[in-house]
């Protein structure tokens, strides 16, 4: 199956050095968590924030479109609950203002890069 041009390369997608760059984002918050929460809510966060550019990057090398949708929506899922645990985290008190906000807000980009991202790759898929 074709590509979208680069699409090979996982770190030419800026998807995936949006979500690079999300993870020392969420383990510079979380190592404000209380100790209590180092194998609760705060390696729950962690795992998400890794799970949006691990999937990216299987995605591009599974060898088709259709694989590569598929893990971008994984990612995808993987950033929502990423999203989730950062509003508990703050119903719990857990995250400062600022460093909430900033984490919020690259989640949002992300996300909003891989559904542009799927629907450009549903678009070519529809055209061959």
């Amino acid at each position: 199956m074709s590509y979208i041009p680069g699409m090979q390369d996982y770190r030419k997608l800026k998807a995936w050095g949006a979500a690079r760059t999300l993870v020392p984002s969420v383990y510079r918050l979380t190592t404000r968590f209380p100790g209590t929460e180092r194998f609760g809510l705060s390696q729950q966060m962690r795992r998400s924030a890794v799970s949006i550019s691990s999937n990216i990057a299987e995605g591009c090398g599974r060898g088709s479109q259709r694989e590569l949708v598929r893990f971008l929506q994984i990612a995808s899922g993987s950033a929502h609950e990423l999203e989730s645990q950062l509003q508990l985290a703050d119903d719990l008190g857990f995250c400062p203002d600022a460093s909430k906000t900033r984490v919020a807000e690259q989640i949002r980009e992300i996300k909003s890069m891989l559904a542009g991202l799927e629907g450009a790759i549903r678009a070519s898929m529809h055209m061959h």
